[in-house]
């Protein structure tokens, strides 16, 4: 029985230090690069409606939005085009998520139901400004 075990312990730990060569060489997905205050980007937009205060410190409200702070820092303003009317417009994204990745934005709705017939659709999207800087905002717009 002893022995069994030790064999067990063997290969477990072995299977668990061992390195595996699977994707060894592949160059690994590249992230974005953060657009220019001004640039227009295609995005993918979906709505959440939970949580109470944003990773910023505010509460969640109507034109707030979720980005990759990666891509969009926090303190980004954005206008959104291509979906209906009543949501497009200008948001601030003071929010992060661990879904929200890349070219991908999630904006804010009190509903949940109106949170999910949303969906999941392509946008238009402008940055008016990049992060909390003046400095970085689109030159039609100082």
């Amino acid at each position: 029985m002893a022995a069994a075990l030790t064999a067990a312990a063997g290969v477990l730990l072995y299977a668990a230090t061992s390195s595996d060569s699977w994707g060894a060489g592949l160059p690994a997905a590249a992230a974005p690069a953060p657009p220019a205050a001004g640039e227009r980007m295609d995005f993918v937009a979906t709505a959440y409606c939970k949580g109470r205060t944003t990773a910023s410190g505010v509460t969640v409200t109507a034109g707030i939005a979720a980005a990759d702070p990666d891509l969009l820092p926090e303190g980004s303003v954005v206008q959104v085009e291509g979906v209906p009317a009543h949501y497009r417009g200008i948001y601030t994204v003071m929010d992060t998520g661990p879904k929200v990745q890349g070219k991908h934005i999630d904006v804010y709705m009190w509903s949940c139901h109106e949170a999910l017939a949303f969906g999941r659709r392509p946008i238009t999207l402008t940055v008016l400004r990049l992060g909390w800087s003046p400095k970085n905002t689109a030159p039609h717009i100082r």
